[in-house]
């Protein structure tokens, strides 16, 4: 990953900006821990701890994140929404997780139930961020049919557990991540990570089965080249 090393360095870090952006991109782009993340950067003459690697992590995730939302193409007015539990610290937690129709994450929402004001909750934060869709995808929970209504009163609501084999396909990545992390530690680490995670990944993953090889190698160079710009507004 080539990054400019002529840039200057962030204010308060005693590493170059390029080995910061570097274990960013490869904690979340490569399924790693931060201990993998580690030894990848001892290869490069970079010796940080997996500490220091999580904190960099934690720090600037959120900045790419914010990038991303700012630079995304508005997403397709057709909708899909589910919800899949998880256990923090032995305790269920919700996974709320909203796709469009080209499989782009919207957003993702970790709470503590799984009800009607839940579902409100994610449901604002569609709306408020995108704008009321024209199609909505859930299963049979009755947990979406007032927010819904309520929110975005338009829209036609599906509600068929067939319909929405889309988003469970989409979660697989963090189902994944989460067992290679032993499992979310808090529900702010959870939801810290999902957000910048899927969003990361979203430019770096577009779907290869529906591209030649020029074509993806194509996509690959202009999210490269999205990051790097990112990488350059980056401040501490």
């Amino acid at each position: 990953m080539n990054i400019p090393t002529d840039r200057p360095r962030l204010k308060g870090f005693r590493y170059p900006r390029e080995a910061i952006v570097y274990a960013v991109w490869a904690y979340h782009r490569l399924d790693l821990s931060t201990a993998d993340v580690e030894d990848l950067l001892a290869a490069r003459g970079v010796i940080v701890s997996r500490e220091t690697v999580r904190l960099w992590t934690n720090c600037f995730g959120r900045h790419f994140l914010d990038c991303i939302h700012r630079d995304r193409s508005p997403p397709n007015d057709k909708w899909h929404v589910d919800e899949v539990v998880i256990t923090i610290r032995g305790k269920k937690h919700w996974l709320w997780h909203a796709i469009d129709a080209r499989g782009d994450v919207l957003d993702i929402l970790v709470q503590t139930r799984r009800n009607a004001k839940a579902a409100r909750r994610l449901s604002q934060r569609l709306v408020a961020r995108f704008g009321e869709p024209r199609v909505v995808i859930t299963d049979k929970s009755r947990s979406y049919i007032k927010p819904i209504k309520m929110l975005a009163p338009h829209p036609d609501h599906r509600a068929h557990k067939g319909l929405n084999n889309a988003i469970e396909v989409s979660r697989r990545p963090t189902q994944k991540r989460e067992k290679i992390m032993g499992r979310f530690k808090s529900h702010r680490q959870a939801q810290r990570f999902v957000s910048a995670d899927d969003q990361i990944n979203l430019i770096f993953r577009p779907r290869r089965y529906q591209l030649t090889a020029s074509s993806y190698r194509h996509a690959r160079y202009v999210a490269f080249s999205l990051w790097a710009d990112n990488a350059a507004e980056m401040t501490p």
